[in-house]
């Protein structure tokens, strides 16, 4: 076990920057995401900390140890891969057993410590199976018990449940939770999927083009998102440009706003905003429908364009007056009245609904 310190580290490609003085430090025991859209950084980070990729300035450290130039046979790590990188022609045994025999274990404490990681992922049956004859979240299970059964300072794992499918998904979830708290070990996960990050981790930065974009934890990021970016990124949202009419010169207080026509309230936000640059950010579970002819506070006039019946919920496209198509989530047990295209409806806005700069 070990904390992580990643202090102005610097990378790049023939030329292209790829992550860009970028500084971050894990906690010892945390379960720590790196959250981004392909292309912004975040598996090049995950590399740099395995040893895969030398960075090109700045510092690495596992508590006090300098990692930086060390390579990656001795960072003492465990890494679980997006396809499970087993050795196809060993056993599954065997390749669990593959970084214990490295290390020169002794054989009979290889024999006791694969059979408990095997246990510990529900695969004591199948240790005589080999990768070909088995599915996917079976191989995926290998592949934690291998990286777990070294014992290493850091786990890392670059999207390991991207190929799996949805129902497997949220089963290996709960799967990979329960091993790395019971080991109490750092772990550093790489996804592109929001929902996997909110679900699973103590902390998130999010990353945009080569930098943090914010980092706090999943009710920090989801309910104070600090621009758009991370605002769209992390859930879904509603972004939708306003006017101000007023603010609090505080960096919180009530916003005075003008959307369709109406004079709206909402909050100030984190991120600055001048009246001509700011943007109103409305999760679509937030939001409520009523009647048109309603005499509702904060709600703003428009027409929906689409209803999609999910269930739990129903989701419908709105077209805001003289403004923007906007998405607003109703649950099924909380609708009292059914819309459909066409219909002339009020959209409520909560109060509480964040101003911040775009």
């Amino acid at each position: 076990m070990a904390s992580i310190s990643i202090e102005g580290v610097k990378k790049e490609f023939s030329g292209n920057k790829v992550l860009e003085d970028l500084s971050l430090h894990i906690p010892d025991g945390a379960f720590y995401t790196l959250l981004g859209p392909s292309g912004c950084g975040k598996t090049t980070l995950l590399r740099c900390i395995a040893g895969f990729h030398e960075t090109d300035a700045g510092r690495l450290l596992f508590d006090q140890d300098d990692m930086t130039r060390v390579p990656t046979h001795r960072r003492d790590i465990g890494m679980v891969f997006q396809d499970y990188a087993l050795f196809p022609d060993k056993t599954v045994f065997d390749n669990v057993a593959y970084g214990l025999r490295a290390r020169a274990v002794a054989k009979a404490e290889i024999g006791q410590r694969v059979g408990q990681a095997l246990a510990s992922v529900g695969l004591t049956t199948l240790a005589e199976r080999y990768p070909a004859q088995m599915s996917g979240g079976q191989r995926q299970r290998v592949a934690l018990a291998r990286a777990l059964v070294i014992r290493p300072r850091v786990l890392l794992m670059d999207e390991p449940l991207s190929n799996l499918d949805a129902k497997m998904r949220t089963q290996m979830r709960d799967v990979i939770l329960d091993l790395v708290q019971e080991a109490h070990i750092t772990t550093v996960f790489v996804t592109h999927d929001q929902e996997e990050a909110l679900a699973m981790s103590d902390k998130i930065a999010i990353m945009d083009r080569g930098r943090i974009a914010q980092i706090g934890t999943p009710e920090e990021l989801y309910g104070a998102p600090v621009n758009a970016y991370v605002a769209d990124f992390i859930g879904s949202a509603n972004i939708i440009p306003v006017t101000i009419e007023s603010a609090d010169p505080a960096l919180s207080g009530d916003v005075r706003y003008r959307l369709g026509g109406r004079l709206l309230k909402g909050v100030r936000g984190q991120a600055r905003f001048d009246e001509n640059n700011a943007i109103l950010v409305a999760r679509p579970e937030e939001l409520a429908l009523t009647v048109a002819d309603s005499a509702a506070a904060n709600a703003v006039s428009g027409s929906v364009v689409r209803r999609q019946y999910l269930g739990f919920k129903t989701t419908y496209r709105v077209r805001l007056q003289d403004g923007p198509e906007i998405r607003v989530d109703l649950s099924a047990g909380g609708r009292s009245i059914d819309f459909h295209p066409g219909d002339s409806v009020r959209v409520l806005l909560p109060e509480q609904s964040r101003i911040i700069g775009a």
